[in-house]
């Protein structure tokens, strides 16, 4: 039986701090936040967090930045961008994706200090 994803921008206005943070499965040194653990429970995304956290590993401009800010746009024929920039809005990284069912267009998850959350958790 398949899930259907639900996930809107009202609902990741809602998150304004964390009171937990969860740990990576893939990169054990990455946690992540109340906020970003809504975006993978609820809209399927389990993997966006673990390729924030691989690139840390195998990304060598990506783990030189101190700040990054992610972005994943979805096209209407559900490929999408994964962008990861600076601090400064210079990219660093870019993958594209042939294929993804996340339910938003746009999301921007960004990390620091080993941590993944919302814009609005910070």
């Amino acid at each position: 039986m398949t899930q259907t994803k639900t996930l809107s921008e009202a609902d990741l206005n809602q998150f304004t701090g964390s009171e937990t943070w969860y740990r990576g499965c893939i990169n054990r040194r990455i946690l992540f936040t109340d906020g970003a653990k809504y975006v993978a429970d609820n809209g399927g995304a389990y993997w966006l967090l673990d390729e924030i956290g691989l690139a840390q590993l195998y990304e060598k401009r990506v783990a030189a930045e101190e700040f990054q800010s992610w972005t994943l746009s979805v096209r209407p024929d559900r490929a999408a961008t994964l962008r990861c920039e600076d601090g400064n809005c210079n990219a660093v990284y870019t993958k594209e994706i042939a294929f993804t069912d996340f339910p938003l267009d746009e999301i921007t998850l960004w990390f620091s200090d080993g941590v993944i959350y919302l814009p609005s958790e910070h």
